[in-house]
């Protein structure tokens, strides 16, 4: 039976992900006794605002892992090290 506090940690995270502009489609994502696996290939949406891709995972992860239903995050997830450029208007 599926524990629904990874369940909900899951979820949480995929909803973290989606608000800060990362998609992760193309990664393997779930929640096994409230650790976060990741593992695949990351990008940024877009209509991402960030700059620094590397900086971005970085506080998403610090993020989750103030969540009481994620304990540790194992991230084997690879990114392209692109710098956005901010609009300049």
């Amino acid at each position: 039976m599926v524990d629904q506090n990874d369940f909900r940690g899951q979820r949480i995270a995929r909803a973290e992900f989606a608000r800060r502009g990362i998609d992760v489609t193309r990664a393997d994502m779930y929640v096994m006794h409230g650790v976060l696996y990741m593992r695949g290939a990351v990008k940024p949406m877009p209509n991402a605002t960030f700059t620094d891709m590397a900086a971005e995972m970085g506080l998403i992860i610090k993020i989750l892992r103030q969540r009481p239903e994620i304990r540790d995050i194992v991230s084997e997830v690879t990114h392209d090290q692109v710098k956005l450029e901010a609009a300049a208007a």
